[in-house]
């Protein structure tokens, strides 16, 4: 994943871009990036990695390192960035958030139509920044060059520019998957992909870019170079999983949508009286806490913390690079709180259930420490299909879902027939495979959220939202 944050200014804005990249720091844990314009300096760029070390501190010396009415910063799951290019559409930054699934094609192409060549990092891939410049600057300008890498691009890719000279350009991906918000304070404008990180530096909300669409913006405003598209299919993913708590996306906040995706599990339990029997409801640390808030608020069960992350020095399991030490901090910072574990029945919600590996071990360690009964629902739906526009839920084959992995012990490769089926947990097939999990991560039992369920919390019409990871349909 990843995200950024841009702004263009009357005055000097390295501390407002230092601040508004910060705040996508939930979004990547990988490499930081920003790039400024001055007009006496010109383009400044720097990139640090941020495995083990937050952006913030990478960059708190930025002010001495750069200047600039104009900046761009990236936090960045993928390749370093921002990169400077400089091309026949002049000298830019940039940066962009996405996917590249034929990213060898769209080279050999482009290769062999240009005769040119590109930066060869470890491995021989290509940075994907450097690839989506190529194909933008075949074009004779910004919109339709980046109208055209999007069209060539099968994956996502939404792009943020700075050109020579401080103006910005903006470009949603062309399926609206991913958000990008304008925002204006009284110096000039903001570009995020999280609205709260500009309102925090007080910018207010002009608007979201539509599906597609390209703007420039200025200090003095903001020019449509391209219209929005026809169709939109936003990530659900936004609001049950990456999204940060005080976000809001296409008008809809992530907090409240979790709240209210509890509350609609918990209706669920109670009509199809399962997991009654219950002392505790509890969320797996982080973004499974307000759907756990929301079910129990509902369901009248007592939410509980019944083990606390120690996070001062890790904050998130996943930062390491070797999967060993990924499993170990994450055992580690499991602290436990006896009294709300030993002889309790327990229901946790987590936000979504990808391999089951995690959250075996947290069931497991809560078994260890006297926990009578350890009952799992999930935020959202079976994950059925490995993700190919966001990077979510990708493995190295789509077996290792436990969803999927679990019908094929059941029924080899005829199960994958009846997909369908299985994800509902109210036909024979959905049981059964429910049963087969919990026998396999010792849980009391296990639940899915709904696919109706999940979209009523989100409260987008069904066909505006992504759900590829569900059923198959981007």
């Amino acid at each position: 994943m990843g995200g950024f944050f841009g702004a263009t200014s009357r005055r000097n804005c390295i501390l407002d871009v230092f601040f508004g990249t910060d705040y996508h720091s939930h979004l990547g844990t990988r490499r930081g990036g920003m790039a400024a314009w001055d007009k006496d300096v010109g383009m400044q760029r720097e990139i640090h990695n941020i495995q083990n070390s937050p952006f913030r501190t990478k960059f708190e010396g930025i002010l001495d390192e750069m200047t600039g009415t104009a900046a761009i910063g990236c936090i960045s799951d993928t390749d370093p960035q921002p990169i400077l290019i400089r091309s026949r559409l002049g000298v830019y930054a940039i940066c962009t958030v996405g996917i590249i699934n034929n990213a060898e094609e769209l080279i050999k192409t482009h290769l062999t139509y240009s005769g040119g060549h590109f930066d060869s990092m470890t491995g021989g891939r290509v940075n994907s920044n450097e690839l989506i410049a190529a194909i933008i600057d075949q074009k004779d300008n910004f919109a339709d060059g980046i109208r055209f890498a999007q069209d060539m691009i099968q994956g996502t890719a939404s792009i943020l520019i700075m050109k020579d000279g401080g103006h910005l350009i903006a470009a949603r991906d062309k399926m609206g998957r991913l958000p990008i918000v304008i925002e204006k304070n009284e110096d000039g404008y903001a570009v995020t992909f999280e609205d709260y990180a500009g309102q925090k530096l007080g910018y207010e909300v002009v608007r979201e870019l539509g599906p597609g669409e390209i703007v420039e913006i200025s200090p003095e405003g903001v020019e449509q170079l391209a219209p929005p598209r026809k169709d939109m299919k936003i990530c659900a993913f936004l609001w049950s999983y990456y999204g940060y708590p005080t976000a809001c996306y296409e008008g809809k906040n992530v907090e409240v949508m979790r709240y209210r995706n509890g509350r609609i599990m918990a209706k669920a339990d109670k009509e199809n009286n399962v997991a009654q029997d219950i002392d505790y409801v509890a969320g797996v640390p982080d973004s499974g806490t307000p759907h756990a808030i929301g079910y129990a608020n509902e369901s009248g069960v007592p939410f509980a913390r019944p083990f606390i992350k120690y996070t001062p020095t890790w904050p998130r399991s996943f930062m390491p690079a070797n999967q060993s030490e990924r499993n170990m901090v994450a055992k580690m910072k499991q602290i436990p709180v006896d009294e709300l574990i030993r002889d309790k029945k327990l229901l946790f919600v987590d936000d979504s259930v990808v391999r089951g590996t995690q959250l075996r071990e947290t069931v497991e360690f809560l078994y260890e420490h006297g926990a009578k009964d350890v009952h799992i629902r999930s935020a959202c739906p079976p994950i059925l299909y490995g993700c190919k526009f966001l990077n979510f839920s990708r493995s190295n084959s789509e077996n290792e879902l436990i969803a999927r992995a679990t019908i094929l012990e059941l029924e080899g490769e005829e199960g994958l027939n009846h997909l369908d089926e299985y994800m509902d947990g109210n036909t024979e097939r959905g049981k059964k495979m429910r049963q087969a999990i919990c026998q396999k991560l010792h849980f009391a039992s296990l639940e899915y959220q709904t696919l109706d369920g999940i979209l009523e919390a989100i409260g987008l019409p069904k066909d505006q939202v992504c759900t590829y990871c569900w059923n198959g349909k981007g």
